[in-house]
């Protein structure tokens, strides 16, 4: 290539300057993207591969009974503890503030040779390894309210087994006879590296989607901000072409002239994404934040990134150049498009075709190949992303005919003409937003799902949300639970403590379906409707968090307690979170609790909602991004759209237009494709957000999105709106009578 016909096509103004700067500008924010999404979808894999052991769930440590009579009822047999065994009990509820803390109980022999993550060998009993954020909590509080649940310290868990800094986790060492007490510990041998069992699929398929999602507009920001200054690089290759330079050296100048700004920008990106990647990770996601190494993408991922995006820069460059077929003219022809048919229809019908076959195989045909169903989701997400860009300029064609025929003005007339001429170009500029508005719509649908959790009533019949209960372990006495009572009541907060009664503790099969209590109790749960006896009963469904009637008490006999056991203890608190944590540790260290202390809030902590709650956390930050990207993009192509068109616009002002109309032109030439299309990008983006959460889940239902979603569009369309005001200021500068010159 001739060094000085690539310098006399890239060197010598102030707008070639400023073309350059736009390219590697608009590549370094696309890169430093592409870098910080790649991070973080790594970043999130290697938190659930580190967190993966703490959803170990083991063998059965004890065996059905061998008889010949099914009917027969017969005491389970305990599976021996071995050396190369660790027998781990899970505690659901473990809650401090209402943070949902992760705890296992384990209990060796002497001999193990079992490694637990992040620790080794396990805690003698009475001992404990904790998280760091947890140790923090733990020495921040009084040992009251946290501490005196879990023994001494022995030591903190490893970064490596943890899903991030935040992680609340703790391991505590228990004597075996303790924990196969209540029948839940489990006899493990191997730690897990699956990270979310039969699920583990449909989550990596939801996690693909969303980086996608984010990912496309990024990639039309990095197509918008390479093509500027279109028409003026083709007056400068014309130019070239009259004096001899070949069409393949003019594709070669077009290539060179772009990948080196792209090469600068990709190389500004990685440097801006290593400055951005500590505050990224600062972004917390299901109850942590990340590490920031998990956000490092590596040096391989990070060059390869940078030579796709150069030399997809430069190839696209290439290939534009010489599809305009730039002739050895003095003057260059605007470049004609296509008109576009329905045919451009056809991959957004495909792409929903196969997302709704994804969701039929599974939920219809109970046909379970998973790479299918992952590919078949996948790919048609993509198809619909590429469809809704492809459809556009269709759309836009037909809306523009309609508004020629009832244009009333010169700007409604100039700007529907143009649209109808050029539509792909046109609709261009607007696809970034109309991608967002799909992208938040998706998003928005998909978050619709997690339920508020809404603080529980406070009325008489029901569990009052400011106390905990904790059923009684078998074996204990009267006395024994007496006193853990009576301790419990010296506590600051506490204002009343009480012990339900049955036939059986509540885990064993002879356990009746009341609970029975003296009648002086009964105002301390909060029953107002109290009988005239000593000896009161109440379904034990008034435990369960879900029971949302109020319950009656109906009069029990005098000598009812007689020959009963303590099954339950709820202590009343004044709501204060210094109370609940110490009532919650009191009971937990009481000794004779089988199950921690639960209050009505706290099984929604660990709901089945609780992993799309952490995806919702990435879907607004997917929405912010996806809106910045498309407001970027819009004020680029409108500016790239008005300096292709400076000579027409400048000759429209030579002959006596004011710069008000020009304004209102590229107004309505921004604002036609954008309102043909947005409805149908809000449609769609609930469709696939319905079929997604059908794809992991039937029982989910999208709902009406949260407020947040209306507050995403109209943030859309502001930045729309200032998009399109931010250029006006280039229209009189770019149309003076210098810009109507011409060889």
């Amino acid at each position: 290539m001739n060094p000085g016909l690539l310098k006399l096509a890239i060197v010598g103004s102030r707008s070639a300057y400023g073309r350059v700067a736009g390219i590697a500008g608009g590549v370094a924010v696309g890169v430093c993207l592409l870098l910080l999404l790649w991070g973080g979808a790594n970043g999130l894999s290697a938190r659930d591969d580190r967190g993966a052991w703490l959803r170990e769930t083991g063998l059965p440590s004890v065996a059905a009974p061998l008889t010949d009579d099914p009917t027969a009822s017969a005491p389970a047999t305990p599976v021996p503890l071995t050396a190369d065994t660790v027998l781990m009990e899970t505690n659901p509820v473990e809650v401090f503030r209402d943070r949902l803390i992760n705890r296992r109980d384990v209990a060796v022999l002497e001999a193990t040779t079992v490694k637990i993550p992040g620790i080794g060998s396990p805690p003698e009993p009475g001992s404990y390894f904790a998280s760091p954020a947890l140790q923090r909590l733990i020495e921040s509080t009084a040992r009251d309210e946290l501490g005196d649940r879990f023994g001494t310290f022995a030591g903190t868990i490893d970064d490596d087994a943890l899903p991030g800094p935040d992680s609340l986790v703790i391991v505590t060492g228990a004597a075996e006879a303790d924990l196969r007490q209540n029948g839940r510990a489990f006899l493990v041998s191997d730690f897990t590296t699956n990270p979310y069992g039969g699920s583990a699929a449909a989550y990596n398929t939801v996690l693909s989607i969303g980086a996608i999602a984010v990912f496309f507009p990024v990639l039309l920001l990095i197509s918008i901000v390479t093509g500027l200054g279109a028409a003026q690089r083709r007056e400068r290759f014309a130019t070239l072409r009259l004096i001899g330079a070949s069409p393949q050296a003019i594709s070669g100048i077009a290539a060179v002239e772009t990948a080196v700004p792209s090469l600068i920008g990709a190389v500004l990106g990685v440097v801006l994404a290593a400055v951005l990647r500590p505050a990224a990770a600062q972004i917390p996601v299901n109850g942590s934040r990340m590490f920031a190494a998990d956000l490092t993408p590596g040096w391989a991922v990070t060059a390869a990134v940078v030579a796709v995006v150069v030399t997809a820069s430069a190839l696209v460059a290439a290939h534009r150049t010489a599809r305009a077929g730039i002739g050895p003219l003095g003057v260059t022809r605007a470049v004609h498009e296509k008109t576009p048919t329905m045919w451009r229809s056809v991959p957004l019908l495909a792409g929903l075709a196969a997302m709704i076959t994804a969701v039929l195989m599974i939920r219809v045909m109970a046909v379970r190949l998973p790479w299918l169903e992952s590919l078949l989701l996948v790919g048609g997400f993509v198809l619909v992303l590429v469809g809704i860009v492809v459809i556009g300029p269709w759309l836009t064609r037909l809306v523009s005919r309609l508004g020629l025929r009832r244009a009333q003005s010169a700007a409604g007339v100039i700007a529907a003409s143009r649209i109808q001429n050029t539509p792909v170009a046109t609709f261009r500029s607007v696809s970034g937003l109309v991608i967002a508005v799909f992208v938040v719509s998706v998003f928005a649908g998909g978050s619709s799902i997690v339920e508020s959790t809404e603080a529980p009533p406070v009325r008489p019949g029901l569990l009052q949300p400011t106390s905990l209960h904790a059923t009684v372990a078998a074996g204990h006495t009267p006395g024994q639970v007496a006193d853990a009572v009576r301790a419990a009541r010296e506590l600051p907060g506490i204002r009343n403590a009480t012990i339900g009664y049955g036939p059986a503790a509540l885990s064993e099969r002879d356990a009746g379906p009341e609970i029975y209590l003296r009648a002086a109790d009964a105002p301390g749960l909060g029953f107002e409707d109290i009988p005239a006896t000593e000896t009161v009963a109440v379904d034990s469904s008034f435990l369960q968090y879900w029971t949302t009637q109020p319950l009656a008490l109906t009069p029990a006999p005098a000598a009812t307690l007689d020959g009963m056991v303590p099954v339950v203890i709820v202590l009343g608190t004044d709501g204060t979170p210094e109370a609940m944590d110490r009532a919650r540790t009191a009971l937990n260290g009481s000794g004779v609790t089988a199950i921690p202390a639960t209050a009505r809030l706290d099984l929604q902590l660990q709901s089945s909602t609780r992993l799309i709650q952490g995806l919702a956390v990435l879907a607004y930050l997917g929405m912010f991004v996806a809106i910045a990207i498309a407001g970027l993009s819009l004020a680029v192509a409108t500016a790239s759209a008005i300096l292709d068109r400076k000579r027409v616009l400048g000759l429209m002002r030579l002959m006596g237009m004011p710069v008000s109309v020009l304004r209102r032109i590229i107004t309505r030439e921004a604002a036609v494709p954008l309102l043909t299309v947005v409805l149908l990008s809000v449609g769609l983006g609930f469709l696939v957000a319905w079929l997604m959460v059908a794809f992991i889940d039937d029982t989910y239902r999208v709902t009406w999105p949260a407020p947040e979603y209306f507050l995403a569009l109209g943030l859309s369309l502001v930045l729309a709106l200032g998009a399109v005001i931010a250029t006006f200021s280039l229209i009189r500068g770019n149309t003076a009578v210098t810009a109507t010159r011409f060889e």
